[in-house]
C-alpha cells in the first residue's frame, strides 16, 4: 500500500468512529428503546439500547466505499451482494426485536433465511485442511457445515451480550487481529471491512464501557455475530488473502467454548435449553461477585492471547492449525472449573429455577 493511500485510510477510520460516536451519543440522549430492568437484572434503572446501530451504520458505509470508490469492482460480485442484503436483514430484524421484542421462532426463522440467502450467494466452506487427513473438499455437506457455523456464531455472539463492554471489547479484538492478519496474506475486502467493525466498536464502547450508559442491542451483538462468521468463509474462499477459515474460530473462541459448553451443561441437567437463563461462563462471574468491568477485562485478555494464537496458527503449515486451538481449549477448560466453583461456594444457583423471563443484565 502506498503511503498516500495508508493515510486516506487512516483518515477514514477515523471518520467512521466519529460517526459510530455520534450515532451513539445521538441513541443515548434521545433513543427511545429502554431496557427496563427486572428481577433478574443487574441494572437497576432503565437503560437505552440499541447502541449497536452505530456499529450497522459504519459497517454499511465501509460496504459503500467498497462498492463504489474502490478499483475492486466488487459491487456486481454475487457473493458481496448476498453478504450486503443479508446483513442488512439481520440489522433489520434485530432492530425490531429491540423494539417490539419478537418471538424466538420468528428470529430463527428470519436467521434462517438470511443464511439461506448467504449460501444462495456462493458462501459456503468448500474445503478444510485436517490433521493427519489433508485437505478435505465438500460438496453438500459443505452447505450444511456453513448454516451451522453462521447460526451458532450469530447466536452465540448474542448469548454474550450480558454485561457492559464485554461484546463490544472482544469485536474491536477480534476485528483488529483479523483485519491484521488479512492485510498481511494481500487482503483488501475483508482488510476495510474489518476497520469498519473496529470504528463502530471504539464510538460504541466509548458510552458502553464499564459502568455502561447504553447497551448494544440485538442490533449490534446479532449482526455482529453473522458479519464474523460470514466474513470468515468469504476470506477463505474469495479474498485475496485466502485467510484460512480456522482464523475466526480462534478470534472468538471464548464465545464459542462458552456457547456450547452452557448448552451442553443444561443439556445433561435435563433443563429447557430454549429458555432464557443466566448461567452461561461470564454471567456466573458476575453472580458470584466480580464487576462487569473484572468480568469484560478478563475476557477481553482471553481475545487477545486467542488473537496471538491466530497469528501463530497462520504462520503454521494447514494441517497442523487445529492444533492451535489445544492449549486455548485447556484454558477454557480451567476456567470454567474455577467459575462453577467459585460459584457453587458464593451460593448461586445454577438451575432452571434460576432462569430469567429475559435475558437480563
Amino acid at each position: 500500500m502506498a503511503i498516500t493511500e495508508f493515510y486516506l485510510h487512516i483518515a477514514f477510520g477515523i471518520v467512521l468512529t466519529a460517526i459510530a460516536t455520534l450515532i451513539t451519543w445521538a441513541m443515548l440522549k434521545h433513543g427511545r428503546i429502554l431496557d427496563h430492568p427486572n428481577q433478574r437484572s443487574s441494572h437497576s434503572r432503565a437503560v437505552p439500547k440499541s447502541g449497536g446501530i452505530s456499529i450497522v451504520v459504519t459497517f454499511f458505509i465501509g460496504m459503500i466505499f467498497i462498492v463504489f470508490f474502490t478499483d475492486e469492482h466488487l459491487g456486481s460480485e454475487r457473493y458481496i451482494l448476498g453478504f450486503v442484503f443479508s446483513s442488512v436483514l439481520i440489522a433489520v430484524i434485530s432492530f425490531v426485536d429491540d423494539v417490539w421484542e419478537k418471538s424466538a421462532r420468528f428470529k430463527l426463522a428470519t436467521h434462517i433465511f438470511a443464511v439461506a440467502v448467504v449460501l444462495y450467494s456462493g458462501i459456503v466452506i468448500n474445503t478444510l485442511t485436517l490433521p493427519w487427513i489433508g485437505r478435505v473438499y465438500f460438496e453438500w455437506a459443505g452447505y450444511l457445515l456453513s448454516a451451522v457455523w453462521i447460526l451458532g456464531l450469530t447466536n452465540a455472539y448474542n448469548f454474550m451480550d450480558g454485561i457492559d463492554g464485554l461484546v463490544g471489547s472482544t469485536a474491536l479484538i477480534a476485528a483488529i487481529f483479523f483485519m491484521a492478519i488479512s492485510y498481511y496474506e494481500g487482503s483488501s475486502f475483508v482488510y476495510i471491512t474489518g476497520y469498519t467493525i473496529i470504528a463502530g466498536s471504539i464510538g460504541f464502547l466509548i458510552y458502553n464501557a464499564p459502568p455502561a450508559k447504553i447497551f448494544m442491542g440485538d442490533v449490534g451483538s446479532a449482526f455482529l455475530g453473522f458479519v464474523f462468521a460470514t466474513l470468515a468463509i468469504i476470506a477463505a474462499r474469495y479474498d485475496d488473502s485466502r485467510t484460512s477459515f480456522l482464523v475466526m474460530p480462534m478470534l472468538l473462541f471464548h464465545f464459542i467454548y462458552d456457547t456450547l459448553f452452557t448448552f451442553v451443561r443444561r443439556l445433561l441437567r435435563g433443563e429447557n435449553t430454549l429458555q432464557a437463563h443466566r448461567t452461561h461462563l461470564y454471567q456466573l462471574m458476575v453472580r458470584s461477585g466480580h464487576t462487569h468491568l473484572e468480568v469484560t477485562l478478563l475476557l477481553s485478555c482471553m481475545a487477545f492471547l486467542q488473537g496471538l494464537g491466530a497469528i501463530w496458527m497462520v504462520n503454521i503449515p494447514g494441517n497442523e492449525r487445529l492444533y492451535v486451538f489445544i492449549p486455548f481449549l485447556l484454558l477454557q477448560i480451567i476456567y470454567s472449573r474455577q467459575v462453577l466453583r467459585r460459584a457453587r461456594k458464593s451460593g448461586v444457583n445454577l438451575g432452571d429455577n434460576d432462569s430469567a423471563i429475559a435475558r437480563g443484565r
